[in-house]
């Protein structure tokens, strides 16, 4: 799920997420793509969770029946970068498989609980994305 607007996620570079790490009770971080049309660095601010050294993201755009730009943007190219608090790094990103997604999802749901009523609003299955250290 996207968060918050352009001014929201530059304040978060600003202050080392000091502003916007911590939102509605969950955590945020700003995942970098690559526009898969304009070629040029696009940034979202997402609620992520982890799985060992992992940290994963969840493509729902609200129960929309369309993914979320940014996962398009990984689908065309997986490597992207992520900021988490002051920590900057690169990561190659995934789609979590059959058998990781269950538990993956789970995980998730303890972040954003709303990502279950999401799931039902739409027919696509909602990918759970897995960010790996690069």
């Amino acid at each position: 799920m996207t968060l918050f607007g352009d001014e929201h996620v530059r304040r978060y570079r600003e202050t080392g997420g000091e502003v916007g790490h911590d939102w509605e009770g969950t955590q945020a971080l700003i995942l970098s793509t690559t526009g898969r049309k304009s070629g040029e660095q696009r940034d979202n601010a997402l609620i992520y969770g982890r799985n060992g050294d992992d940290l994963l993201v969840v493509a729902s755009k609200g129960g929309a029946d369309v993914p979320p730009a940014w996962y398009l943007n990984l689908q065309a190219d997986p490597h992207a970068e992520v900021q988490v608090r002051d920590e900057v790094y690169k990561v190659r990103a995934r789609d979590a498989t059959d058998e990781e997604k269950p538990a993956l999802w789970a995980e998730m749901v303890t972040h954003w609980p709303a990502y279950d009523e999401y799931q039902t609003k739409t027919e696509r299955p909602i990918p759970v994305v897995v960010l790996e250290r690069a």
